[in-house]
């Protein structure tokens, strides 16, 4: 699943992710802009599920393999390109047309949902956007950036496609967010590019394999989170079964690929030029970087440490963010108060987020009800002592692949309440689930079709040429995929 919703649109800079867009769209006729064949199936769609739901709860009761029928809905409406949020409100409203609450048990169902662990996903997405919104102010993230870029040195071509992909790796971990952190950093990095002759579709796959490793490993990104949460792990288990493996070849593939991509389109009119890529140095008045980037550094490696030494559990970025955020900011010269309206202002980009973790966990409490996988489990028992655990992963994993683009840890969390339990009966060891959410929730990011993450890289990085960036993805993907089905192999057999 592409991580969009650890995607916050930071800084002014985001324009230009979407100008490419907006370009093509002036450029198609009526007829090519007119509605996708599957968006036009979800009115119908829609109406048929909403009948179907509630012929089943007038017909059927508790438990019944019925139950299933809104989880089967949610995803094909998500599938027909519905937005993630309504699709999941219709599908709450699936799911208690066949339960048939009264008003005061629906109510009981949204006050109860507050406090579990997929609405907590949501406000520490929240929270992680506040946080982003802190360092972009303080200007800790451009020092980030040209620290590394000084100290690995950006004088040869290899150091600097080294340099470019661990400053948006450093970055996007420290803020759970791609596009959010792309968009502080691109406006440092593109000059550095284009002054030793980049071109732009090898400048966005710096950027995107870059970011992408950085939100594979990010402690508190929300997809991450979820999967800690689901696989019953701390983070460096997490790290070192699902995450750093990715993270490697993620780098190590690019300063394979992306000098490839770079002899590829140089000399085809896909460079830059220089009088768009300035390197600009506006501090803010009043603002110190130098302050705020250590109060940053080691406020972090603190809460990260102490996370892991004490076992803390995955609400523990509930304390974390906001300590960051305003260790950093007050470090920074910031007023208390003006740290928390920063605060305040990053964590409203995110705020849809935490009503659709909120109603995908009425949703779950609802389904519970209806407890269809007690019915699945009772018919399936024998069968599930004699299914290869290998296979059973292989297959969960192409599912998650399916899932709805720019939800991935609302589909983390959907997948492990839909196979979780089973993949515990038939013996899939911790470490496996973890690859396996992982797989399902980051592998495509890197293909096999665009995504969210490749347009923002693309666009953020100026580049227009979608082609190659998909190209660059897939050249990871493949070998990414091979490693994975090798450890399984290992963890299972």
């Amino acid at each position: 699943m592409s991580d969009l919703h650890d995607c916050p649109r930071t800084g002014p800079t985001t324009a230009v992710a979407t100008s490419p867009t907006k370009e093509s769209e002036m450029a198609l006729s009526p007829k090519d802009r007119s509605e996708p064949k599957g968006r036009r199936l979800v009115p119908a769609t829609t109406a048929v599920g909403l009948v179907a739901s509630l012929i089943a709860g007038i017909a059927t009761s508790p438990p019944t393999l019925w139950g299933l029928l809104p989880v089967v809905f949610f995803s094909l409406l998500t599938l027909l390109g519905m937005d993630i949020l309504i699709a999941t409100a219709v599908s709450v409203t699936s799911v208690l047309l066949m339960l048939l609450p009264a008003p005061s048990a629906v109510g009981d169902m949204f006050g109860a949902s507050l406090g579990e662990t997929v609405t907590m996903i949501g406000v520490i997405i929240m929270l992680g956007a506040g946080t982003g919104e802190i360092l972009r102010i303080t200007g800790t993230a451009d020092t980030i950036v040209k620290s590394m870029l000084r100290v690995i040195g950006d004088r040869s071509p290899q150091r600097t496609i080294l340099g470019i992909m661990l400053v948006c790796l450093v970055l996007v971990a420290a803020l759970g967010t791609l596009a959010g952190a792309l968009a502080v950093a691109a406006p440092l990095l593109l000059p550095v590019a284009a002054r030793l002759g980049f071109t732009r579709s090898a400048t966005a796959a710096m950027m995107f394999l870059g970011g992408s490793a950085g939100l594979a490993v990010a402690p508190f990104a929300g997809t991450n989170v979820a999967i800690m949460d689901a696989a019953g792990v701390s983070y460096p288990q997490y790290l070192l079964y699902g995450a750093a493996p990715l993270a490697v070849i993620s780098v190590i593939g690019g300063m394979i690929v992306i000098p490839w991509m770079q002899r590829r389109t140089e000399n085809t009119g896909d460079e830059y030029d220089g009088s768009e890529v300035t390197e600009t140095d506006e501090p803010t008045p009043g603002i110190r970087r130098t302050r705020a980037t250590v109060a940053f550094a080691v406020t972090l490696a603190v809460c990260v440490g102490y996370a892991i030494a004490a076992g803390a559990g995955t609400s523990f970025p509930l304390l974390a963010l906001p300590v960051i955020a305003v260790v950093t900011g007050v470090a920074g010269g910031l007023p208390v108060l003006a740290t928390a309206q920063h605060v305040i202002r990053g964590a409203s980009t995110q705020l849809r987020m935490f009503f659709l973790f909120w109603l995908m966990a009425v949703f779950f409490i609802a389904v519970e009800h209806l407890k269809p996988f007690d019915v699945l489990r009772t018919m399936f028992d024998d069968d599930l002592g004699s299914m290869s655990p290998l296979a059973f992963v292989a297959v969960v994993a192409l599912l998650g692949m399916l899932g709805a683009p720019g939800a991935a840890a609302a589909h983390v969390v959907l997948l492990d309440k839909v196979f979780g339990d089973l993949a515990t009966s038939i013996g899939v060891s911790v470490n496996a689930w973890v690859i396996v959410l992982l797989f399902a929730s980051k592998l495509d990011t890197y293909g096999p079709f665009p995504n969210g993450n490749m347009v923002g890289a693309m666009g953020l990085a100026r580049s227009t040429n979608l082609r190659n960036l998909l190209v660059t993805g897939i050249l990871i993907l493949v070998p990414a995929t091979l490693m994975y089905a090798v450890i399984l192999v290992f963890e299972l057999l």
